[in-house]
């Protein structure tokens, strides 16, 4: 691997390692649509908001999502659309994968009955 495609690959691995926590990604999902704030995160997650902030913070670090200040409150949304994308992406192969399991399943129930 050469230099630069080992600090592509670093980079990208960033990118996947800050989506790979269950509240991380959940926070990605629910910012699709619209912003919201640290308070209205909490709720969602059902966590405090210091671990909220500190979620927010790995995926500011990486280039997930961005912030605005109004007020005193900080709203979040994502800095880049093809993270939704990336996000349904995911979703097709978890969908496929559960039709392939289905469909291996009544396979198999009807080749037991036989």
């Amino acid at each position: 691997m050469k230099p630069n495609e080992k600090l592509r690959s670093e980079a990208v691995a960033k990118i996947f390692k800050a989506l790979g926590h269950p509240s991380r990604l959940f926070i990605v999902e629910n910012l699709r649509d619209s912003e919201h704030c640290v308070c209205e995160l909490s709720q969602m997650v059902g966590a405090d908001m210091s671990t909220i902030s500190r979620h927010l913070s790995i995926l500011k670090q990486a280039g997930i999502v961005k912030d605005r200040k109004e007020g005193t409150t900080v709203y979040y949304s994502l800095a880049c659309s093809c993270l939704s994308q990336m996000v349904t992406g995911a979703e097709n192969i978890i969908r496929r994968e559960i039709e392939a399991n289905t469909a291996l399943h009544l396979v198999s129930e009807y080749e037991e009955r036989s």
